[in-house]
Formats: structure tokens, sequence, C-alpha cells
């Protein structure tokens, strides 16, 4: 799949501005200097354009690359690692172990940790009780990995700059501290979860991200009116579990955009 003299103007992103998935591609393509159009979507009310590139899943971030579109944003990662070669900037660690454990860690990421924090979104009293300590309990085999596991030691789990799974556990991240506002929880203690809370820290202070993420403000806001809608039943057409709602896929919130 390489592109040896591939430019990067032929690049187009369909995502929406409170998407993780999005903002995951946006720190990438910004990450390796990849100019590229953006298309804001209303998830509410899908373009043709995008129910064209991805009929099957019909969701946000989709590439488009010289025409060709890749959905789903773990793949286009990948792709773009791949499809640009020669660029110096590289997402996946050289070394296959290191390698094999980004791509472990990132799938836990979405399949346990992302829907483990949006059950407490979506929840109040008792079972938000039970879904707070279920997330702990998740969190804790991220903390044991980066106190004892592959991870150990290093300033991001890519090493001395920010890599693929920094990215993918990174854009999401900072709904925590959101969530917890807004649930009224308290989701990441520093004292039980210190390398954990100092690599986020460190990963929300580069230049980058701060260009990529939205607001706390911004995003508190957007918080408080989807919380509403899911404990008052709202929602929209069914993905993944969920509905479209205030203009983002609740599939995507199912798993918490982590």
């Amino acid at each position: 799949m390489e592109k040896e003299n591939s430019s990067s103007s032929s690049l187009k992103l369909f995502g929406s501005w409170a998407s993780s998935y999005t903002h995951r591609i946006q720190l990438a393509l910004k990450l390796k200097n990849l100019t590229f159009d953006y298309i804001e979507e209303d998830l509410s009310h899908k373009s043709p354009a995008l129910l064209l590139h991805n009929p099957i899943y019909q969701k946000v971030p989709v590439l488009v690359a010289d025409g060709r579109p890749i959905p789903e944003s773990l793949l286009i990662l990948h792709f773009l690692d791949e499809y640009f070669p020669h660029n110096p900037r590289k997402l996946l660690p050289q070394s296959p172990h290191d390698r094999a454990a980004a791509r472990f860690w990132a799938h836990f990421t979405d399949d346990r940790l992302g829907p483990a924090v949006a059950a407490v979104f979506a929840s109040s009293g008792d079972a938000q009780v039970a879904a707070v300590d279920r997330f702990r309990s998740e969190l804790r085999l991220v903390e044991a990995e980066l106190t004892d596991g592959v991870f150990a030691g290093r300033r991001f789990f890519s090493g001395d700059q920010i890599g693929f799974l920094d990215i993918v556990l990174g854009c999401g991240s900072y709904w925590l501290a959101v969530f917890e506002e807004v649930a009224e929880v308290k989701l990441v203690d520093a004292g039980e979860f210190p390398r954990f809370h100092a690599w986020l820290r460190d990963f929300e202070e580069q230049d980058e991200v701060k260009a990529i993420i939205p607001s706390f403000d911004e995003l508190l806001g957007y918080a408080r009116g989807l919380r509403k809608i899911l404990l008052g039943g709202g929602g929209g057409e069914a993905e993944n579990g969920g509905g479209a709602v205030a203009g983002v896929e609740a599939g995507d919130m199912g798993k918490l955009q982590l």
C-alpha cells in the first residue's frame, strides 16, 4: 500500500468536532505535517458524501486518499504510516513486539475502557456506583502496565514522543475530567493512578494536542446536554446499541470515544 511520492494534498477527512475518533486522525495528520481538507459532518443529518464513503457503518471518521475512502480510526492510523512510508514521523513503534503491545492496548481501549466510562456517564444512582467501580478496575490494568509492563519508565507509550497508542488512549481521556464534573463522580485519582495521571497531563500539554482538542468549556456544555438526553431516554437511530443524539453518534458514545 506504499505511496512513494504522494502529496498529502489529496487527503480529505470527514469528521465531527466532538468526536474523539476524529481527533485521533486530526492529531496524527498534524504530527505527520500532512495537509488535508476537513469536512464537518452533522451526524443527525449525515451527508450523502459520508454515506457514499462509509455505506456500511455510516460513521466518522472517514479519510479519503486519492479518491479512495478508509473508515475506522485505528485502520486510518495504520494506513497513514503505510501510505506515507518516507514520512519521518512514525506513529507505530519499530519493534514488532512493541507494535503488538500497542495494538493490544488500543483494542483494550476501545473494547473495554471506553465502554466502562461511557456506562458511568449514562447512568445514575447505584448503577453509576457500580459503573465507576468497573471503570477503575479497567484503569488499574493500564496503570499496572505503565508500572511494570512494556511501557514502564517511558514518558509516552511510544517513548519520548507521542505515538499510536498515545493518540488512541489520549484522544478521549480528556473527556474524563468533563465527565467527572457533569456526572459528579471521581474517576481518576492521582494517588491511585499516578502514572496514568502524569501521562495524561503531559499528553494534554503537547502543542499538537492543544491545537486539536476543543476547550474544556465547549466539551462541558456538550456533555451536559448529552447526559440530559441519555438519562431522559432520548435518542435516535440505533447504532451499536445507541442512537444519534445532539449531533453525535451514541454508538460512539457507547465506547466513550476513548
